[in-house]
This record gives structure tokens, sequence and C-alpha cells, in this order.
């Protein structure tokens, strides 16, 4: 069974409240937060039921492209994938449906998609983790991308992908 999702109306208001880019370190590997990336637009959104967390996938113009015209695997260098995840909560005026906690920021996560950059990886893709609205670096080296090559070969076929983009009818 499937639950409705009052996610979008309260996406902006959360965005709000994540830190600014200029003032973010970067992670280990040297990957900084995306400037401009609060402006990116949507490109899906996921619950996941085992963690409880509601995720905006956010694209920027080069990922937004591909994605309008479908070439998404692989997709194309200079694409940045953004995922926004917040702790999921009862909406207060919608019981049956489910929304992003305000109070719940987990974190930010990034893929950059740079086929020779990131060739030594094998997956042609470098990953980023801020925790938390102070958006604190995730990884003590440079090595944590393990973690996320590892999570993400099941999906190794789809250019290392889970996100499917929502498409507008």
């Amino acid at each position: 069974m499937y639950k409705k999702i009052a996610l979008l109306p309260l996406l902006g208001t959360l965005f709000a409240f994540t830190a600014q880019a200029g003032e973010v370190a970067p992670t280990p590997n040297g990957l900084k937060l995306p400037e401009g990336y609060k402006d990116w637009r949507v490109i899906s959104v996921s619950h996941r039921i085992d963690n409880h967390t509601l995720r905006m996938i956010l694209g920027n113009d080069i990922a937004i492209e591909a994605a309008r015209k479908g070439q998404t695997n692989p997709w194309p260098d200079g694409t940045i994938l953004g995922k926004m995840v917040w702790k999921e909560k009862p909406e207060d005026h919608w019981k049956t449906a489910i929304a992003p906690d305000p109070d719940g920021f987990v974190h930010a996560e990034f893929m950059f998609k740079d086929s020779k950059r990131f060739a030594d990886n094998g997956t042609g893709w470098g990953w980023a983790r801020w925790l938390g609205r102070e958006q604190k670096p995730y990884g003590k080296n440079a090595g944590f991308q393990q973690e996320c090559i590892a999570c993400h070969t099941p999906v190794k076929g789809q250019d290392w992908v889970f996100t499917r983009p929502a498409l507008l009818p």
C-alpha cells in the first residue's frame, strides 16, 4: 500500500535551513558544495521506508537537460546530482500523509560526473556528503567514496545512479 506524500509544498521552506555553500568545508576528497544548488530544479523524489527518510533529488542544468532528453545512461560529463535528505514525520494537517520533518535534515549528498577526473575509481563519478544543517563534511579520508561505490554497485548498469527522473506530462 502506498502512502500519499505531501512533500513539495514544504521543500522550499526546509531548503532554506541548509547551510550556505560558501561557509561549508570541502569533503576529504576535495569536493566542494556546489554553488547555487538551492536554485537547481527537482529531478525526482524518493521515500526510504527502511530509515524513514524523504529525499529530494536535484540536478544542475546539465542533469536537467539530460533527464528531459532521456540521456541518463550514461549521464553526460558535467552532471551534478544532489540529494537532500530529511527524516519523515506525519503531516500535521493531513494525517494520512508524511512530510519532511523541518528539524530533521539529515544530509546533503552529491554525485559529480567527470569520466576523466574520476576514472581511477572505475565509475566516472565523484561522491560527496555533508551532514546536518551545519553541513559537516562526511568521511575521515577520501576513501569514504568506497562506501558510496559499494552501495551504488546494484545500479552499475544505470551509470551508478539510483534515481530515475520523474518526467512531467
